[in-house]
């Protein structure tokens, strides 16, 4: 083509694709004058885009709270599991059981890692570390999952192609009516080094 795309109008994309053999030139001069005035640039769509993918992402969000709430009912949780999800920016969760074992995951995980759910499941989150990952870092994850308080923490992990990523984890106990805790859950996402 050789238009400049920034300056096209939807519609002269279109025109711009046909010929004369199957295009009707018969269109009204007034008609397209009125119709030109609220047609937008073609780097419109980049903004379409943008606002489409927020849209997508907090829809995301939003099952994944509806899940974790259904988790919440049939294990009787007491912790505002809303209040958890609006206090940290994550992409990822993974939910464990008390022993640290993989219950589930949510799509951000898998996009994150390369792992799928079912990969993932019955596994500690153990298996995203390795040599990179401080032993520093390791331990005290260990004695604040043992202190059963909630906290932040940021290591290295591995993806299932074995590169590296820098993870910003936020775990939280959950709890049931005597305060016990039945699970662990990790809002995690990628942050630079």
């Amino acid at each position: 083509m050789k238009q400049d795309l920034n300056k096209m109008m939807c519609l002269d994309i279109y025109l711009s694709g046909k010929n004369s053999k199957n295009f009707d030139h018969k269109i009204s001069s007034n008609t397209m004058e009125d119709n030109c005035s609220k047609l937008m640039p073609l780097i419109s769509w980049d903004m379409f885009s943008d606002h489409y993918f927020k849209k997508l992402n907090a829809s995301k969000k939003c099952m994944d709270l509806k899940k974790i709430k259904n988790f919440a009912r049939k294990y009787s949780w007491k912790n505002n599991i809303e209040t958890l999800f609006k206090s940290v920016d994550f992409s990822s969760i993974i939910l464990t059981d008390k022993n640290k074992n993989i219950k589930w995951v949510n799509d951000g995980f898998t996009n994150m890692t390369g792992y799928t759910k079912k990969e993932a499941l019955e596994k500690t989150a153990g298996f995203l570390q390795g040599p990179k990952t401080s032993k520093r870092r390791k331990a005290e994850i260990e004695i604040k999952l043992k202190e059963n308080k909630p906290f932040k923490t940021t290591l290295i992990n591995y993806r299932k192609n074995k590169s590296i990523y820098n993870c910003e984890v936020h775990i939280f106990p959950l709890y049931n009516k005597a305060r016990k805790t039945t699970h662990f859950m990790a809002l995690e996402r990628e942050v630079l080094q």
